[in-house]
């Protein structure tokens, strides 16, 4: 506050909350990852620039700093605007040529930028002890692993971190919320640290830009004037809302009927899903077993250990008491040895079923029992919160623009962020019904 103060900085509620953020950095059990932001007009370009300027490069000398933007142009003319806001009391000189700010007692920031991803390749085997991203989520999650790699540091004194700032939306979309709002939501923040800033935070806003933001709709209000990561440009479940569809509790006693259904993979996830129905026709996704690179020996354990943690009745919930278990066609699929997975797992005691894998009408189910909170349309269709996967797939899933009926086909990429397999397992345990599955055995499949 004293080096703000010094500086002629002000910074407001939600800025200082971030510098707070930043300095738990210094901590050899603090974070190693600050981001801020969400809606816009939130100040976040300014807090980014003042906390590596204002506090951090002047308490530890010799600092170096890389903050980078996309797309060059505009990189230095907000750099050179901002500079002169922040820095004018306090020494430095700054070469526009070469994109350097240079403080006295040596500590200095590289404006750099990158066009397409492929620039960011520059920076690649180089050393900064801070790096600072602003609009993050323009990276792609190998980029962004790309350049954390740059981030370390030489000095005793000093424990380097990365500050990012975004808003919903763009390439980089998943692997943000994945990283930073997930573990922020569920108050289970390690290594990162995320501050939400709304355009109301910052009372420098003239009144027409919020005006602006208040007059927008669908994805775009809820994104930019919410600062909403449950929805992004295309996004397929538009009704979804984390605080309606996601639960923290639910009373077993209630339970009709308990079912499963699972979507087969091995480089990607194998995800099976149980759920039950109540009395008034509610299905709940309780629990989720959801893991890659796993044999079907492995899987059939964790599955019936996920069973194991629910009871019907006084005692444990087991394969047998599954009104049906259901899965992708694949399964049944006959593979170069004359086997199937499905017969696999029937030696495991897991006696599998053929789902209903019809795309457009499973999708359609599916977003019917979301329902509509704003239209007052209720929801029957609700997920608990240890359903982890499901929780962050179905807010990420898009329409394919091809087919818009239809959800985009996305796969997990090759550390298993992303995919839609939870997406698939959920449509699957929703759209077949027992009267298909014996109409399905009737006609011999």
């Amino acid at each position: 506050m004293d080096r703000f103060q010094a500086a002629d900085v002000i910074f407001q509620q939600r800025q200082l909350a971030a510098s707070a953020a930043a300095r738990l950095c210094d901590r050899a059990n603090g974070p190693t990852a600050i981001g801020y932001g969400g809606a816009r007009g939130g100040g976040k370009s300014h807090w980014l620039l003042g906390q590596m300027g204002v506090d951090d490069c002047q308490r530890v000398p010799g600092l170096k700093c890389l903050l980078l933007r996309k797309v060059g142009k505009a990189n230095l003319e907000h750099f050179e605007d901002l500079r002169r806001k922040l820095f004018y009391r306090l020494p430095h000189e700054f070469s526009a040529f070469r994109g350097i700010l240079t403080f006295k007692n040596g500590s200095r920031i590289i404006a750099g930028h990158f066009q397409n991803e492929k620039d960011i390749d520059a920076y690649l085997g180089l050393e900064y002890d801070i790096i600072g991203i602003e609009e993050a989520t323009t990276l792609t999650a190998r980029k962004y692993q790309d350049i954390t790699t740059c981030c370390r540091t030489s000095k005793p004194n000093w424990r380097p971190r990365i500050y990012s700032t975004t808003n919903p939306g763009g390439v980089g979309h998943g692997w943000y919320r994945n990283r930073f709002i997930v573990p922020f939501q569920a108050g289970k923040e390690i290594d990162t640290r995320f501050i939400a800033a709304r355009v109301t935070d910052n009372r420098w806003n003239n009144p027409e830009y919020i005006r602006v933001l208040q007059g927008l709709t669908g994805w775009q209000r809820r994104a930019w004037l919410d600062g909403d990561w449950d929805i992004a440009a295309g996004q397929f479940f538009t009704t979804l809302r984390r605080e309606v569809h996601f639960i923290s509790d639910f009373d077993e006693t209630r339970a009709r009927e308990w079912f499963c259904a699972m979507d087969y993979g091995f480089a990607h996830y194998t995800v099976a899903l149980l759920g039950c129905t109540d009395g008034d026709g509610n299905i709940f996704i309780v629990d989720e077993h959801a893991e890659r690179l796993w044999l079907p020996q492995r899987h059939a354990e964790g599955i019936k250990a996920m069973l194991a943690r629910h009871k019907i009745g006084d005692r444990k919930l087991e394969i047998g008491d599954l009104k049906r278990f259901v899965a992708g066609a694949d399964v049944f699929s006959r593979q170069s040895d004359g086997t199937t997975v499905a017969a696999q797992y029937a030696k495991l005691g897991i006696n599998l079923r053929v789902a209903n894998t019809d795309r457009l009408n499973g999708w359609a189910e599916l977003m019917t029992r979301f329902g509509d909170v704003d239209a007052g349309i209720r929801p029957t269709l609700f997920v608990h919160q240890r359903c982890a996967r499901l929780a962050e797939t179905l807010p990420a899933l898009q329409h394919d623009p091809n087919r818009p009926e239809d959800v985009l086909k996305v796969d997990a990429d090759e550390d298993g962020i992303g995919g839609d397999d939870a997406a698939d397992a959920l449509r699957y345990l929703v759209a077949t019904k027992a009267r298909t599955i014996t109409q399905r055995k009737l006609r011999g499949l």
